[in-house]
């Protein structure tokens, strides 16, 4: 068996299952401990004694999220905003996909699209710096 990548959670909830597990922690003891009701425990426990601990990791991990947007759609977002929108800002740019071309993605995700694409900049990174003024010389 290979490495099993876990979290803090992750590994405090496979302590807490082995000592229930041996019978030196008890069951409403560890759902307290684990803020779990007594039923997850069971579950949880059933689960452990199958697989082992690999069993109690998150099974979605390594896997890409549901909600993700296809590469082709930001293709055809940024395509849309580099030929119509090059000078919005990304809460406009959203607002005008929504409106004009029926594409509804949220500002943040089309800012963090524009960024990566060089097309935005923060307001951090447009400030430009003025070089300061040698003080007049004066008498006194």
């Amino acid at each position: 068996m290979g490495w099993v990548v876990m979290s803090e959670r992750e590994l405090n909830r496979v302590e807490v299952l082995a000592q229930v597990d041996d019978g030196r922690l008890s069951v409403d003891n560890a759902s307290n401990m684990l803020d779990l009701t007594r039923r997850q425990i069971f579950r949880l426990l059933k689960r452990y004694r199958q697989d082992g601990a690999s069993a109690i990791r998150h099974k979605a991990r390594g896997k890409p999220p549901n909600n993700r947007i296809h590469h082709a759609k930001r293709d055809y977002a940024l395509n849309l905003i580099k030929e119509s929108y090059a000078d919005f800002g990304p809460t406009l740019a959203a607002e005008m996909l929504a409106e004009h071309h029926g594409f509804k993605v949220s500002r943040e995700t089309v800012r963090k699209w524009m960024q990566e694409d060089g097309i935005w900049l923060s307001r951090k990174q447009r400030r430009t710096f003025h070089q300061p003024r040698l003080r007049r010389e004066c008498f006194g």
